[in-house]
C-alpha cells in the first residue's frame, strides 16, 4: 500500500473513531473515596459530559495505597478510550517523588487529556480546639508540642504535603493521621479524631454547617470568594504561602489521540455552561478545560513544582 493511501485511511480511521466514541458506558477510576473534593467535582462534571454524549461517565472510586491501587489499576486498563484515571496532585505529581518505587510510572503510562477543575485547600479545626485563628493555633502548637494531630486523605496526598509544608513553614510538628480520602479525613475532624485537616473545601461541604468544624484560612494566596471572610495563610500568619489542588483525567499511553482531543472537547464544553460553573463555586472549584496538549504542559509544570516540595519537607511513607 502507497504511503500516501495508508496516511489517508489512518486519518480516516481516527475520525471515525472519534465520531463513534463512546460508543458504551465509559468508567473513570478515581483512586480515593468517594465525598471528598476531586470526587466532587468529577461527579458534577462527568454528569454533564454524559447529557452531552448520550453515555454514562461512571466515577469507580478505588480507594487505598495513597491512591496507588487506583492508579495502578488504570494504568494498566486498555488504551480502548472507556478507562480513564481522574488525577491529582499526590497520585500524578506527589506520589512518584515520595515513594522509593511505583507499580506505575506516572510520564509514561499516561498521557494527560484535560485538565477540568482547580480548587484552594482550606484549613480546618475541630469545634473544640480553643484557637480561634491560625496565629493561635501555631502558639498552641509550639507552646503544646505532640498535644495535636491532624488528617490527611492519605500519606502522600495533596493534604498531607501541603500541612507539610505549612508545618515546615511555621515551625511546629503535629502527628500524622491518614485517612483513606479526604472525604473520610473530615468526617474524622468532624468527630474530634484529629484536631487539623488541610482538604479541598468541597470536602468539608457536608460538616460546615454542622458546627462541629471550624475554617480558618484557605491555602491559596487570595482569599476565597465564597469564602469572603476566611483569611488565606499567607495574609494571616505566613507570609508568600500559596498552595493548591487540582483535577486532571488521564488515559492510558496509546489510547487513541482522537479520542483524547474529543473527551477534552466535551470536558470544556460542560465547564462552559453557566449551572455547571455555579455549582463548581459552590463548592469550592475553579473550572479549567483546554486541549490535551495543555494538559500535558500544566502535568509537566506540576510534578516539577510538587517534587520540590517533597524534597523540601523530607516527607517521607511511614
Amino acid at each position: 500500500m502507497k504511503p500516501k493511501l495508508l496516511l489517508l485511511l489512518l486519518i480516516v480511521c481516527n475520525a471515525a473513531t472519534a465520531q463513534t466514541w463512546p460508543a458504551k458506558p465509559v468508567r473513570l477510576i478515581l483512586p480515593f473515596a468517594a465525598g471528598g473534593a476531586v470526587d466532587v467535582v468529577t461527579r458534577i462534571t462527568m454528569n454533564r459530559v454524559s447529557e452531552q454524549t448520550g453515555q454514562q461517565f461512571l466515577v469507580d472510586n478505588r480507594p487505598g495505597a495513597s491512591g496507588n491501587i487506583g492508579t495502578e489499576a488504570a494504568a494498566r486498563s486498555a488504551p480502548d478510550g472507556y478507562t480513564f484515571l481522574v488525577g491529582s496532585p499526590g497520585t500524578i505529581a506527589i506520589n512518584p517523588h515520595f515513594y522509593p518505587t511505583l507499580p506505575y510510572d506516572t510520564l509514561k503510562d499516561f498521557v494527560p487529556v484535560v485538565h477540568f477543575a482547580s480548587f484552594p485547600q482550606v484549613l480546618g479545626v475541630y469545634a473544640e480546639v480553643p484557637a480561634q485563628n491560625l496565629a493561635e493555633l501555631i502558639a498552641m502548637a509550639r507552646r503544646e508540642p505532640g498535644k495535636l494531630n491532624y488528617g490527611s486523605g492519605g500519606n502522600g496526598s495533596t493534604g498531607h504535603l501541603i500541612t507539610e509544608a505549612f508545618l515546615r513553614q511555621a515551625g511546629i510538628k503535629i502527628t500524622h493521621v491518614p485517612f483513606r480520602g479526604g472525604g473520610p479525613a473530615v468526617q474524622g475532624l468532624a468527630g474530634g479524631q484529629v484536631h487539623l485537616v488541610i482538604d479541598g473545601l468541597p470536602s468539608f461541604a457536608a460538616q460546615l454547617q454542622t458546627g462541629r468544624i471550624r475554617v480558618l484560612a484557605v491555602t491559596s494566596k487570595e482569599r476565597w470568594p465564597e469564602l469572603p471572610n476566611v483569611p488565606s495563610i499567607g495574609e494571616s500568619a505566613l507570609p508568600g504561602f500559596d498552595m493548591g489542588s487540582w483535577a486532571l483525567i488521564a488515559a492510558p499511553a496509546k489510547t487513541p489521540d482522537e479520542i483524547l482531543r474529543r473527551f477534552a472537547a466535551e470536558t470544556t464544553k460542560a465547564l462552559a455552561g453557566e449551572d455547571v460553573k455555579a455549582r463548581l463555586r459552590q463548592v469550592g472549584a475553579l473550572p479549567a478545560g483546554g486541549t490535551p496538549e495543555q494538559a500535558l504542559s500544566f502535568h509537566r509544570a506540576e510534578y516539577e513544582k510538587w517534587g520540590n516540595v517533597v524534597r523540601s519537607t523530607g516527607a517521607k511513607p511511614d
